[in-house]
């Protein structure tokens, strides 16, 4: 197989951090480009700086943002937020959906096949009755349509070993529950590290060539199919020999 070039916006989140020292580590990747509001500060990087290219932009300004030039063959994409970060329910799918979908659209090479591997979560769902989970089934959906030769979506449970700057004691409590259920069954709980290191994987490999293990399927309707690996399949992915 040789290298691919890679595509990460939204880097800066608590998944991208992992998946940019994942994609930088790895030698199925020769040029890895990081563009977002933000980029990382390079002291941080120990690894792989070389293959790093990083660009600052405006996702109210995509046409003026230059990833139409980058016929990348990867595009991965761990942008998102919340309802209260984002300050309304408007602002939230303005970034969560709008700022996602507008981006892979921008970044998509007529003629060209490349693949889109999205950061969504567990219950997503564009019928559902709840903002969060509609909104990333809507996004799903949406990036499906685009036109990539193949969309892989994945939808972890609770994220274990993020860090925040803020205390949330009732989060903390959550994930204390999840990480003794997480003993018992692997449908609850991931590890940030461990979910990005299946997202490189499967960015890597295309959804034809994912192990059994990773118990992927198939959802979206004609015109927006996509993969799907749940939060066992990841586990198990990131784990494999691949």
């Amino acid at each position: 197989m040789s290298a691919q070039t890679a595509l990460l916006i939204g880097a800066s989140g608590q998944t991208g951090q992992h998946l940019l020292k994942e994609l930088l580590n790895s030698p199925r990747f020769s040029q890895v480009f990081e563009y977002g509001r933000r980029v990382t500060n390079l002291e941080s990087i120990s690894h792989g700086k070389e293959k790093l290219q990083q660009k600052i932009i405006d996702f109210e300004k995509l046409s003026e943002s230059g990833l139409k030039d980058g016929q990348w063959d990867v595009v991965f994409i761990t942008l998102g937020t919340t309802r209260k970060n984002a300050g309304s329910a408007d602002s939230f799918e303005k970034i969560d959906r709008e700022y996602v979908i507008n981006s892979a659209r921008e970044a998509r090479t007529d003629g060209k096949d490349q693949r889109l591997v999205y950061l969504s979560s567990a219950g997503a769902d564009a019928s559902s009755s709840f903002l969060y989970t509609k909104s990333k089934g809507l996004t799903e959906l949406g990036l499906a349509s685009l036109g990539y030769k193949e969309t892989i979506v994945f939808r972890p449970a609770v994220l274990a070993g993020v860090s925040r700057p803020e205390s949330r004691p009732f989060e903390t409590f959550g994930r204390y529950v999840t990480s003794v259920l997480s003993h018992v069954t692997s449908s609850v709980e991931i590890k940030v590290g461990t979910l990005a290191k299946a997202m490189a994987k499967a960015g890597s490999l295309g959804s034809a060539s994912l192990p059994a293990i990773a118990h992927a399927t198939q959802e979206g309707e004609e015109g927006a199919l996509f993969t799907v690996i749940r939060n066992s399949g990841a586990i198990a992915l990131a784990n494999s020999e691949l």
